[in-house]
């Protein structure tokens, strides 16, 4: 079952739509009473989401059970599942993940009114499972050290030595690799190796993960850094200096991460699980994705954290999420250039 989820990684879904909240009930008025419980296995972390679903439970009146674990593991085991797994709703921290789900059948159809309240690019096209929240691909640079006008215009340019030794990278870290995947369509296969080729003479200094890097560039001891946007915004802003940046050049360095939510194919609470899901895309359900975890909503006219830029989806490099999700030949890639 495993293989088949590599095989099917290689595929998934992408796809501004005004909305109308009036016309709808408020979340309080949703209550489900005498409800079953809502199984979520969520490959979001209980930091992230866990005093979100405790909201939930208590503006919904409906019992919800979390189990948590990485998106790769939650997928797997319900596909393993199959037809016996208890889940209702699939949390992913990746899309690209619930693209491969839909592939196989496993995700239900989900309705008209939560699929209006998304933008449009950031939902299934067969509407088989919505973004709930991105996370924007930036550098982050040390503003001690750097303006804005030395820093480079493009992605491409992280191959010019005039980086040697400044940039840091985490190529085993899933937002990297999901990334560099999106450029093996975006520039073609032998562009994103000599690129990666060209980074690597660099010298980049490797990180386990995003977070380190933000912290090495705020300490002093990184230039930049290729990371997600909302590692800087966990910092105090009291004497921060390090900044991110997002390239003026679209081609391929802006792109939005999503975290997305389906529910599983024949759960016997798709109305409950429903509700659940209209609830995290809701004004109260997106404000706490902005608000407490620094992120983008999906939801339009959401404002963003007060400490978190906005940004223009148009400048957005936009990459069908299937292509996001084609991780398989992307890891023997980094295997074969020595980053696995």
């Amino acid at each position: 079952m495993i293989a088949i989820l590599m095989m099917v990684l290689a595929c998934g879904d992408d796809t501004q739509n005004e909305i109308t909240v009036q016309e709808k009930p408020t979340i309080q008025e949703m209550s489900i009473a005498g409800s079953p419980t809502i199984i979520v296995y969520s490959g979001r972390g209980e930091a992230l989401v866990g005093e979100l679903f405790t909201q939930i439970e208590e503006e919904l009146k409906v019992n919800i059970e979390v189990q948590y674990g990485s998106t790769p593991e939650m997928v797997t085991r319900l596909l393993t599942e199959a037809d016996q797994s208890p889940a209702d709703i699939i949390f992913a921290q990746d899309s690209g993940h619930l693209g491969a789900l839909t592939k196989l059948g496993r995700l239900e159809m989900l309705s008209p009114s939560i699929l209006d309240d998304v933008d449009s690019r950031f939902q299934a096209k067969d509407g088989t499972w919505i973004g709930t929240s991105g996370r924007l691909r930036v550098l982050v640079y040390d503003s001690k050290k750097y303006t804005v006008d030395q820093l480079p215009t493009s992605l491409k340019d992280l191959a010019d030595p005039k980086w040697k030794g400044v940039l840091g990278w985490a190529p085993g870290n899933g937002s990297f690799q999901a990334h560099v995947s999106a450029l093996r369509h975006l520039w073609g296969e032998v562009e994103t190796k000599e690129w990666l080729e060209g980074v690597i003479a660099n010298e980049p200094k490797r990180f386990p993960k995003n977070s380190p890097q933000v912290k090495a560039v705020n300490d002093g001891g990184l230039g930049i850094g290729l990371v997600n946007h909302y590692y800087l915004h966990r910092l105090d802003p009291n004497g921060r200096t390090a900044v991110n940046y997002s390239f003026p050049d679209v081609d391929g360095g802006n792109i939005l991460m999503l975290a997305g939510v389906g529910v599983r194919k024949g759960s016997p609470n798709k109305k409950a699980a429903e509700q659940v899901i209209e609830y995290l895309v809701s004004i109260e359900g997106q404000s706490h994705f902005t608000m407490n975890n620094f992120e983008y909503p999906t939801r339009p006219n959401v404002p963003t954290n007060p400490d978190v830029p906005d940004i223009n989806i148009e400048n957005l490099t936009h990459v069908p999420q299937e292509h996001l999700a084609d991780v398989g030949p992307t890891r023997t890639l980094l295997k074969d250039l020595s980053l696995q």
